[in-house]
């Protein structure tokens, strides 16, 4: 393969149209479903609470070795100091030897390969743990187990890739998942890393500049995603290439490390960029087939996205610890700050949403861990509503402090208060809305799958480039479909007062369920008969679908949770029923308010406005500030394949 060749790739992929973007994401969806999935059923009008109720049950192994895996992590993690990685920025080296004696590098590694194989559940509540110390270890563990080398190896590697990587990652090898790059984040399409076949087929030169590589400063392995150019064999033989995903050794000749990242949050974290020139990767080393790396990527994160949920738990109960306490210190006006209506609110807030919070994600983990239910879309969900709904948690949290809460756990300290990180939480939890998928992108991703029955319904009527002939044809086939399924959406039992009564005072929430999982598929079907092709652009309208249906299946989460609380610790059923009320009421105002938002709204001025400012119509108002970090650097910094001009930061820790 000539440099020629790689140039013309590298080019071809920066400017990736619209259409080859949108081809290249069609291409690395998971089209088929082969088991039920709740989350799903919910955007359809189908409320199906046999898929979440009862209570998925743990194996009892899992429970007793995650138990005393737990005990023990529990014992080590007090001997961590989390202001000492907040101030040095950095975590000890012999706090992560510790952890890889407990085997934490290897807590989802199958037993047979040296791991634990621990359950997801307990996954989950060991990165809560760990979390609670510093978040930047649960970002580290994160990065290494959910998407780092272990996951893809385990899912998609070949036995003696198994043998060779998994033994060594759950000694504590640290690995990092390299995706990104300067100018390619959510679109994958302008990838300008490249893997070109060497001649004789042994192995692959690795040419690219990867960014905000989590764990790339410590990893010893590293999962990176590069583009195979189209090639031929020697005997004719041709293939297509494509973006395809490669296990390599960080201490390979050709690799820079050049710059350790820093950030507003998580400042114990090993992220950086690094750059890959001339690299040699065995081909042996390719995971799947060329071409398949974002399939694989995308697959990881399947359950890989359930980790950042355990981390907003975390977040959740120790918010709560603090404001019930702080609350009860803190007096004002002859009581205690926590009495008063404007802070108390906030209080049953946190409460209630942490309840929520820890059944999210129990639940998808549960669902996740049996096997039985596809949960692409519940651990999305779990992703989405539990990193916004976090964030709100430690916003209130800050407010109730007041300025203690803007105060450093160090400046409270040296005058003589408890040091309490409010401050630092805050800033921790601000990125998890951007990692591994933002918001919006989360949003499309999920709005995809939610309307994926209308789009396949709807076939050419959907697509904009189709004729009108093809559209008519289309239409026959679509209202078949809708004559179908449309009666099915006008009564339910969520109209029965007699339904769910089993669940008691709990029984009326899941009747709203049910009512708005109807109201809501026949919302996305106005949508689509309005819109059609131009569906996909409307952003915010998807958006609110999206809101909808992750505040039903928290809600359902939370019912059944609590049920199932009251038969397994009857010591706290009612708690639990209390909380679980308070969350669901809480919940159905946010849902009615999507609701009406989604006829009534500004997204059209909205979106004139935007284009406005982008023309430069407004930049007047600009005017009468200084913009300091002009001059300082381009908006986006080269990524230009070649050599390195920077001392490598890559060390290790063991």
């Amino acid at each position: 393969m000539t440099s020629a060749t790689d140039s013309s790739l590298t080019a071809a992929s920066v400017n990736a149209t619209a259409e080859e973007a949108r081809a290249v994401a069609e291409a690395a969806r998971e089209t088929e479903w082969n088991r039920p999935s709740f989350a799903k059923g919910l955007y359809l009008g189908s409320f199906d609470l046999s898929l979440i109720h009862p209570w998925p049950q743990a194996k009892a192994d899992d429970v007793e070795r995650g138990e005393e895996f737990m005990a023990r992590l529990l014992a080590f993690a007090k001997t961590m100091s989390g202001r000492q990685i907040e101030r040095d920025a950095r975590i000890p080296d012999e706090y992560l030897a510790g952890l890889a004696d407990l085997g934490v590098f290897g807590m989802k590694i199958p037993r047979e390969y040296g791991g634990l194989g621990l359950s997801l559940v307990y996954y989950g509540r060991a990165l809560a743990l760990l979390g609670s110390v510093h978040p930047s270890l649960g970002a580290l563990i994160s990065a290494h187990q959910s998407i780092g080398v272990p996951e893809p190896v385990k899912e998609f590697g070949t036995p003696e890739q198994k043998k060779e990587y998994l033994p060594r990652c759950a000694a504590g090898a640290i690995t990092a998942f390299l995706l990104t790059e300067p100018d390619v984040g959510s679109d994958p399409a302008r990838m300008g890393a490249t893997a070109v076949l060497s001649d004789d087929g042994g192995s692959y030169l690795l040419d690219g500049v990867k960014l905000w590589t989590t764990n790339g400063v410590i990893a010893e392995l590293v999962v990176v995603m590069a583009r195979v150019p189209a090639h031929t064999d020697a005997d004719g033989t041709e293939h297509k290439g494509g973006i395809s995903a490669f296990v390599v050794e960080m201490d390979s000749p050709g690799i820079t490390v050049e710059n350790r990242n820093a950030f507003m949050g998580l400042r114990g974290i090993e992220n950086g960029v690094t750059r890959f020139h001339q690299v040699r990767v065995p081909a042996a080393n390719r995971l799947g087939r060329e071409g398949q790396g974002l399939k694989i990527a995308l697959t990881t994160l399947n359950t890989g996205r359930l980790s950042i949920p355990g981390l907003c738990v975390a977040a959740g109960k120790w918010s709560l610890k603090i404001s019930r306490e702080w609350s009860n210190a803190r007096t004002q006006w002859g009581r205690p700050v926590g009495q008063h209506e404007a802070v108390g609110k906030k209080i049953a807030f946190i409460a209630a949403t942490t309840f929520a919070l820890e059944a999210v994600f129990e639940l998808s983990a549960e669902m996740a861990d049996a096997g039985q239910k596809d949960v692409r879309i519940e651990a999305a969900l779990a992703k989405l509503w539990s990193t916004e709904l976090s964030c709100r948690i430690a916003d209130e949290l800050v407010q109730i402090r007041g300025g203690r809460g803007f105060e450093t756990a160090d400046s409270l300290q040296a005058r003589g208060e408890r040091a309490v990180p409010a401050e630092q939480l805050l800033r921790d939890l601000r990125i998890n809305r951007i990692f591994e998928g933002s918001s919006e992108i989360m949003k499309l991703l999920i709005a995809r799958e939610a309307v994926d029955a209308h789009l396949a319904a709807a076939g050419d009527l959907a697509s904009a480039d189709a004729s009108l002939q093809d559209k008519a044809r289309a239409a026959v086939g679509a209202s078949g479909f809708y004559a179908r399924w449309l009666p099915k959406l006008v009564a339910g039992a969520g109209m029965d007062p007699r339904s769910y009564a089993e669940f008691g005072r709990l029984a009326k929430q899941l009747r709203f369920v049910e009512r708005s999982s109807r109201r809501l598929a026949r919302q996305t079907f106005y949508g689509m008969g309005r819109w059609q092709a131009k569906l996909e652009h409307k952003q915010a309208f998807l958006g609110r679908i999206v809101d909808i249906g992750a505040e039903l299946f928290a809600m359902a989460a939370c019912c059944s949770r609590a049920e199932s609380l009251l038969r397994t610790h009857p010591e706290r059923g009612a708690a639990a029923f209390e909380l679980a009320e308070a969350f669901c009421e809480q919940a159905r105002v946010r849902v009615d308010e999507y609701f009406e938002q989604l006829w009534r709204n500004t997204d059209d001025g909205d979106h004139d406005l935007s284009r406005k400012v982008l023309d430069g119509d407004y930049a007047w108002l600009e005017a009468g500030v200084l913009d300091q970090s002009e001059g300082t650097g381009p908006w986006i910094g080269d990524a230009s394949p070649g050599p390195s001009t920077k001392e490598t930061l890559h060390r290790k820790y063991r």
